[in-house]
């Protein structure tokens, strides 16, 4: 290598051109912008990794910086400096090696005038190319760690492919490692021939012009090593291809019968070839002639064509293709048992659910305990009631889609949709928005916001005067309600972590300074409070270095030269939950849903972290941003997934996020060999499942995101036969969403009760089933969602009978949307500048069919302030819809007992604060009488569905109304359709 770095000892024969050397000025320029840049680049790493340290020592995960840390740097320095040495060194052997003399010919005059710039150059190239080429190796190989962390911790799975009887570990950890490492072998051989046959030619080592001895001795030697080698790692790569049979796609993913009986014993062909090849290329070194490796490499080149992609072709189009069914379905079967086993839905309990048409008061008797707790808050619409009724500053904000959680109140379990009351800098006036307000003084939210599902209080007792706003379990600030009740040795609302939480905050006062930070707004005659983060977390940046460092990291020079930053101070930042638990784990896959949830006085973000593979052999391969996609989130982002591709997914640990301290955990939650392998690489991150507290495992639930990429390869995958399966005679299909056909329909979370789910309503993900391009339902699925139940994830599958045709979501959607009777009650809404809003669609099993049941909001069109608000409920039981102010009275109208008129009647008892129409001091006694007696009817309704006794219900509804009309007739009034109806939707 050293002639490449050598001046030439003699005058060359000619003088150089003035051109061949670079001006002096010229070289001091170039070389302080080659310093400069260097140097920017140098600070940026270091202020980098400086900072990354400081916020992982942190929080604790100093263990999860450094191992990350030097695994990239190790692979960067050994990849990089191979690659880099092992390309430079041929470019300096083929110069070392160049011919003395060059024949003269019009080939060598042209390169003449080549070598003649380069030469001057030669030792800044060599060194230019290789460290160029060591850069691009060392970042190649340091995106790489992933692969590398799991090939040195492989953990088995205990199960074997049926093909090559290797364990399930080998594709999932060690296949991808050894493809990389073959084709960056392939890669270094390919760049340094490439390279040493420029030189060559440049310098005369390769004369294409010349009629005999066209290549040197030397370029004959290096060439024929490097190709050899390169053929030889080909040969490797082939030997790996086989394995990759189990993962290919088709049909289906996974060996298939052209796979086995062509394209496996072809590689195996190819390998053998390939050797053979390399060899000979290898004897070349010593025979120096070029007609045996030549007929090698083309025999080499005919039979990859041949073997490699005609032959799987022919046996394709004419064993397959004539009778695909008897030659693919013992490999398809394979495929479905293996698919069912890495998705986690080989125990789905199929039913067979004979859905009945028609509703009865006998049918609805057994499921009458799970009516009134229905949630009928829809957490994707009811975001700017919550937003005008709760945000009380423009400062604070709520997300566009809430979440749905339960809490004990009173001791029964009630289904709430909450949300986190969280700082939104936009919403302040333009005047305001400073450094210092943005960062120093606006720095947190506060509290959470819930209301009850159902519509009904505290007491589950129904709500008569909140004319369609949500019933509240917790509200205002300061916080109050039933949440804060369960919370009696005090409670922590501030909320300095959240997902709409600024980039960052400095908080902490000085030693003898106030508190800056607002803490709670002014109102009703009070002054704005403020306060001082006392959080566990948070790094202190007290010292003038450190403010250096965060000043360069965020671009803001405010931080080194602000009074705001003082010795008690410290930063908080990558403040959101989910961008948080991705930086402490970044191998695992976070569910796009954080929640929050009050648990012993604090605020806690949940979240779910998954552990994915597309690797696990004969399983199928499914885009999860397509399967996790709905109308609620059209476009899912995965940040730590090395491929949007996957075959294998578990819900292995569950992530929770302090709102107020920042502090992250990282449970256990489903044994898993890949979670294995991660916990060896990163010991002591991981806390065992026993160690979560029960009131916070109380508050976790089954994953959305899982979901709905189970209930995707459900669709198809629930049917075990290989022939209804190649048939696709019983594919499923989720459904769109009614009210935005372009998108599939989300899940929704309710307290449902199944057939085969015991006889209490269970906390559950629900969703349906439609019929490959039909629109009638084909099945309703659910999985249990309560972590304190034995049966949590267990999911179950009502499959309708295929000769019955019960209207799916669309079809029900557009009954909705033809019912002369709904339609008339939305008249009133477009007359007085109100729009109608469909809620969710909730399917529930009732009555021995399937209830749909859907809320209805008003809205006003235009002005500012608007939220929508409920109004009304409909329900639809096979082919029969009913509209009412409240579910039951939903019911009632689909049972077929609401008035002439069509306006719905209501279970709910007349209230102090709603009397009964006709009541005061004028009123007769005897009118008097009768309404006394109508309001007792109600209330023994009430307490008829209470205890599921629909008949005693009904019959008790009938005497209410018929007391109500008397009482009006004798008081000289018509009959109201709506005598002894309440306007509270929640039933």
């Amino acid at each position: 290598m050293s002639g490449f770095f050598d001046d030439d000892s003699e005058e060359p024969a000619h003088p150089r051109p003035r051109g061949g050397r670079v001006p002096q000025r010229s070289r001091v320029v170039i070389g302080t912008v080659v310093v400069l840049v260097a140097l920017f680049f140098a600070v940026s790493i270091f202020t980098g990794l400086y900072t990354d340290s400081l916020w992982f020592a942190d929080l604790g995960y100093s263990r999860v910086f450094t191992t990350v840390l030097t695994t990239r740097i190790g692979l960067f320095v050994v990849f990089g400096v191979v690659m880099g040495g092992i390309a430079a060194a041929n470019v300096a052997l083929a110069y070392r090696y160049r011919p003395l003399f060059h024949p003269v010919s019009n080939e060598q005059a042209s390169l003449d005038r080549y070598r003649e710039v380069l030469d001057p150059l030669r030792r800044w190239l060599l060194a230019g190319f290789g460290i160029v080429v060591a850069l691009f190796a060392g970042a190649s190989a340091a995106g790489q760690w992933r692969s590398y962390l799991l090939w040195q911790n492989q953990q088995p799975f205990g199960k074997t492919d049926p093909y090559f009887h290797k364990d399930v570990g080998f594709y999932v950890f060690s296949l991808p490692w050894l493809h990389y490492l073959v084709n960056y072998a392939m890669a270094v051989a390919i760049l340094s021939l490439v390279v040493s046959v420029v030189v060559h030619y440049v310098y005369g080592g390769i004369r294409l012009q010349a009629k005999h001895d066209k290549l040197s001795g030397a370029a004959q030697v290096q060439i024929s090593i490097l190709f050899g080698l390169f053929i030889l790692f080909k040969a490797v790569d082939y030997w790996l291809d086989r394995y990759d049979l189990n993962l290919s796609g088709g049909l289906f993913t996974g060996m298939g019968y052209t796979d086995e009986h062509a394209s496996l014993p072809s590689k195996n062909i190819l390998m053998f070839i390939s050797l053979i090849c390399a060899l000979l290329f290898f004897a070349n070194v010593l025979r120096r002639t070029w007609i045996l490796p030549s007929v090698g490499l083309v025999l080499l080149v005919l039979s990859a064509i041949l073997l490699g992609a005609i032959w799987p072709g022919i046996v394709q189009q004419f064993q397959v293709h004539p009778s695909p069914l008897d030659k693919e379905a013992p490999y398809l079967k394979r495929n479905i048992q293996v698919t069912r086993t890495a998705y986690g839905i080989a125990d789905a309990k199929v039913t067979n659910y004979d859905a009945q048409q028609t509703l009865s008061a006998a049918q609805l008797k057994k499921d009458a305990q799970s009516i009134p707790g229905i949630r009928l808050l829809d957490p994707s619409l009811v975001s700017s009631a919550f937003q005008q009724l709760q945000q009380v500053r423009g400062y604070y904000s709520v997300p566009n889609v809430l979440d749905v959680d339960r809490y004990p109140i009173d001791g029964t379990e009630r289904d709430v949709v909450i949300t986190a009351r969280e700082l939104n800098l936009s919403g302040l006036p333009a005047e305001q928005r400073n450094w210092t307000n943005d960062h120093t003084v606006y720095t947190h939210g506060y509290g959470v916001i819930a209301a009850y599902g159902n519509q009904r209080n505290a007491d589950n007792q129904p709500v008569t005067d909140n004319d369609g706003k949500p019933v509240w379990a917790e509200q205002d600030i300061p916080p109050h309600g039933d949440l804060t009740n369960l919370t009696p040795h005090g409670y922590q609302p501030r909320i300095y972590y959240g997902e709409t939480s600024s980039t960052y905050a400095i908080v902490g006062k000085a030693p003898r300074g106030h508190n800056v930070e607002l803490d709670t707004p002014a109102g009703n005659g009070a002054s704005p409070s403020y306060n001082t983060y006392h959080g566990q977390t948070g790094v202190k940046i007290g010292g003038s270095f450190n403010q250096l460092m965060y000043a360069l990291k965020f671009s803001e020079p405010s931080i080194f030269l602000s009074s705001r930053v003082n010795q008690n101070s410290r930063i908080l930042y990558d403040r959101v939950p989910r961008a948080r638990v991705q930086k402490v784990a970044p191998w695992l896959t976070v569910d796009g849903d954080s929640y929050p949830a009050v648990v012993n006085g604090r605020v806690k973000w949940i979240l779910d972290c998954y552990t994915t593979t597309d690797n696990y052999p004969n399983s199928e391969r499914q885009s999860l941003s397509d399967m996790t996609s709905d109308s609620l989130n059209p476009r899912p982002r995965y940040a730590t997934l090395p491929t949007d591709d996957i075959n294998y997914m578990r819900n292995s640990v569950k992530a929770v996020v302090d709102a107020y301290s920042g502090t992250v955990k990282l449970y256990a939650w489903k044994p898993d060999p890949i979670l294995e392998a991660w916990s060896q690489a990163f010991p002591d991150v991981i806390t065992p499942r026993g160690k979560i507290p029960p009131a916070l495992k109380a508050h976790m639930r089954y994953p959305e995101d899982l979901f709905k990429v189970q209930r995707d390869i459900l669709a198809t995958y629930h049917v075990l036969s290989p022939s209804a399966f190649f048939s696709a005679s019983d594919k499923w299909t989720v459904p769109v969403d009614p009210e935005n056909p372009s998108q599939k329909q989300p899940p929704y979370r309710l307290s449902v009760r199944t057939p085969t789910g015991g006889n209490e309503p269970v906390f559950s993900l629900t969703s349906v089933y439609v019929p490959n391009k039909r629109q009638n339902l084909a099945a309703f699925v659910s999985v249990d969602s309560d972590p304190t139940r034995s049966d949590y994830g267990q999911i179950r599958i009502l499959r309708l009978p295929s000769n019955t045709q019960t209207p799916g979501p669309s079809q029900i959607a557009n009954n909705f949307g033809q019912d002369p009777d709904i339609q008339n009650k939305l008249v009133a809404f477009t007359k007085a500048n109100s729009k109608a809003i469909y809620g969710n669609l909730l399917t529930l099993p009732v009555g021995n069919g399937l209830l749909y049941v859907q809320p209805l909001y008003a809205e006003r069109n235009s002005g500012s302030g608007r939220y929508p608000a409920l109004r009304y409920v409909l329900a639809s039981f096979g082919n029969d819809v009913g509209i009412g102010t409240t579910l039951t009275g939903a019911l009632d109208d689909v049972l077929g007992i609401s008035s002439s008129s069509g306006q719905p009647t209501s279970n709910n008892p007349p209230s102090n604060n709603n009397p009964p129409p006709g009541t005061g001091e004028n009123v007769p006694q005897d009118v008097q009488t009768l309404l006394k007696q109508a309001e007792h009817q109600f209330a023994v309704a009430q307490k008829a569905l209470q205890s599921g006794d629909l008949a005693g219900y009904q019959a008790a509804q009938q005497k209410a109304r018929s007391l109500v009309s008397q009482a009006l007739k004798l008081a000289g009034k018509s009959p109201s359709p709506s005598a002894g109806s309440s306007p509270n939707p929640g039933g």
